[in-house]
């Protein structure tokens, strides 16, 4: 099997590399000349330098590369300003689409004949708050621009599969992380008095999905978009909770936690400092305006019943081993 994957520079993008080698697949990652390759460093893997802003300089860096199936993980999940969600998510998509279809076509190309190959996106569970008539919370930035990705790859002539994972956690994720580092400071703080349902899943389990997508039959998983959680629901003391009894059972004895809960008012004005600190610095944060509508919805459950019947996908991770595995690895690397 021959894969061109975006991101693989990324959390999810570097452990899916990892996966498609252990199978023993080919390879090649798309990545900015200026990306990290803090976890690309196996040389089996294919580096292929890409303008993503560039449509032209794509098809000619790609044009060469012969692929079975095109896994595009590549995208923001942070941006400065909200416009660059737009041109990460959905304008990077457009032209990856555009440029597959083209170097694939019958017609006027030097791979004339080419297959279409499968066309793997990795959304989000945030681009539901985008579908009139279906969404749970406040629509955000970061969920239009991937619901118009999603659009564009519905569209395509490609066969499309559509993945939308909740949220995603593991080793090497830095955003739950700073959840962990708050707690390794002895404070669980909680915004809002109101309970949350909360989604999670792990991220191997993300991968597994990945590869069910990759290698599934076309008539099934074609055309589909499928959601990814590990199947249950819980609350942000749930998470916080598990994450402070792996840190007890690292240190070997009880640690410590003093637990504040605060006004929603209060994560919006952390929110909003955060946007003015993204306006003064140019870099993005974690805490900003836009993620304030993610982490104040109260209702993040999802259905993954189709992901089961038709993908095959079985979550094998559950919250509490999934941190266990987290919070050592961040101990094991000397994050915390």
């Amino acid at each position: 099997m021959n894969i061109l994957l975006t991101g693989g520079s990324g959390f999810i993008g570097s452990h899916a590399a990892e996966a498609m080698l252990e199978r023993g697949w080919e390879v090649w990652c798309a990545v900015r000349r200026n990306s990290s390759r803090r976890f690309l460093g196996d040389s089996r893997l294919h580096i292929v330098e890409i303008d993503f802003g560039d449509e032209a300089a794509m098809e000619a860096a790609l044009r060469g590369v012969r692929f079975d199936a095109v896994v595009h993980a590549a995208g923001a999940t942070k941006c400065v300003r909200k416009s660059d969600f737009h041109r990460y998510n959905t304008e990077l998509t457009a032209r990856l689409v555009n440029v597959i279809q083209r170097i694939c076509s019958p017609a006027g190309s030097s791979d004339a004949g080419r297959p279409l190959p499968r066309f793997i996106f990795l959304s989000s569970l945030s681009a539901v708050n985008s579908i009139e008539g279906e969404a749970l919370g406040k629509p955000t930035a970061y969920g239009a621009s991937k619901r118009e990705a999603e659009k564009i790859v519905e569209q395509s002539r490609l066969p499309w599969v559509i993945l939308r994972p909740t949220g995603v956690y593991g080793p090497r994720e830095r955003d739950y992380f700073m959840m962990v580092q708050t707690l390794c400071r002895h404070i669980d703080f909680a915004a809002g008095f109101s309970p949350q349902h909360i989604t999670f899943v792990y991220v191997a389990d993300v991968v597994q999905a990945i590869m069910l997508a990759v290698e599934g039959e076309a008539e099934k998983v074609a055309g589909h978009i499928f959601t990814l959680s590990d199947g249950e629901t819980y609350t942000s003391r749930d998470f916080s909770r598990l994450i402070t009894d792996e840190l007890s059972a690292l240190k070997g004895k009880k640690h410590r936690v003093w637990r504040v809960t605060a006004p929603l008012f209060v994560l919006r004005a952390i929110c909003w400092g955060g946007d003015i600190l993204m306006r003064v610095t140019g870099k993005a944060v974690t805490l900003n305006n836009d993620k304030y509508n993610i982490l104040s919805q109260s209702d993040w459950r999802c259905d993954i019943s189709a992901s089961r019947r038709l993908l095959g996908f079985k979550p094998e991770v559950k919250l509490a081993e999934g941190v266990r595995r987290t919070v050592l690895w961040y101990k094991q690397n000397g994050w915390i």
